[in-house]
């Protein structure tokens, strides 16, 4: 018996070639292969490669922010700060084909109202986080572009292998983000 073939299994698969295969393996065949179907049956659902490639990033900035909301639930400030930094680095190592097309891919479809949607979505997290601090607004932009640029930063290295040290990792990405945070505390308004 055939599975039923709709938009979201269709992007689902492709999540999956992307975390297990790496984000160039998406591509229309290999995604039909997967879903042992004909690659012209996928038109019944998707334009192109590239409508597939911004679903996926919508799908994936979901995915993320899903994982934020549930690191967070029930903290504040510091601890609120940590666990979605915990969150945010392992989705990146758990899913790093979805990781990559959000980091990577994002600038093609900046235009596209559904991504900008899902973009302003997983920004609000951020955002919410670190508005338990009192910022000045200006500040509070700065705050969430720092904390995020850390995350990316240090995931960026760690995934390429720059950390040869035999330091423990995990205690510093603590460290860097307690730097962050005692930082932020140092510019809240009082």
């Amino acid at each position: 018996m055939r599975s039923i073939i709709n938009l979201s299994t269709i992007i689902m698969t492709a999540a999956n070639i992307a975390d297990t295969e790496g984000l160039d393996a998406v591509t229309l065949t290999r995604t039909a292969e997967k879903l042992n179907i004909k690659k012209q049956s996928l038109y019944n659902h998707i334009k192109n490669l590239a409508h597939l490639k911004c679903e996926l990033i919508i799908y994936a900035n979901a995915q993320l922010r899903q994982h934020l909301i549930q690191a967070v639930i029930g903290k504040a400030r510091e601890e609120a700060i940590l666990g979605a930094a915990e969150s945010y680095r392992n989705f990146a190592h758990d899913h790093p084909g979805q990781y990559q097309a959000i980091i990577s891919l994002s600038w093609e479809f900046k235009d596209d109202e559904k991504f900008q949607a899902s973009t302003h979505a997983l920004m609000e997290i951020l955002f919410k986080i670190l508005s338990a601090y009192q910022l000045h607004e200006d500040y509070l932009t700065h705050a969430v572009r720092g904390l995020r640029s850390i995350m990316h930063g240090f995931i960026s290295l760690e995934n390429s292998g720059w950390f040869h040290q035999p330091i423990d990792k995990d205690e510093s990405y603590r460290l860097l983000l307690q730097t962050f945070i005692n930082g932020i505390k140092s510019i809240e308004k009082k």
